[in-house]
């Protein structure tokens, strides 16, 4: 995978701490920031799955009722006189 440079500006407190946190794990500073950057973004699209799950297990029912039994989503009974 190609590589892009991104230049960052940030307070001396703040570069000393990604240089320890870095120097500790054994990675450059690079690295460590990219780790830093694909954590957040994987933690953001769980969060979404997450969401998405939650919801469609709270609304379960009302998708059931509504769609129940349509051929083109897939087998259910039919409520009496129902659609």
């Amino acid at each position: 995978m190609a590589k892009t440079q991104l230049n960052v500006r940030v307070d001396e407190a703040t570069a000393e701490a990604a240089r320890r946190r870095a120097r500790q794990r054994g990675v450059s500073v690079n690295r460590y920031i990219e780790e830093l950057v694909q954590r957040d973004v994987g933690e953001a699209g769980r969060t979404f799955v997450d969401a998405a799950a939650d919801f469609m297990k709270q609304y379960e029912s009302v998708f059931a009722d509504e769609f129940r039994g349509d051929p083109a989503l897939g087998p259910g009974p039919r409520p009496e006189g129902g659609r």
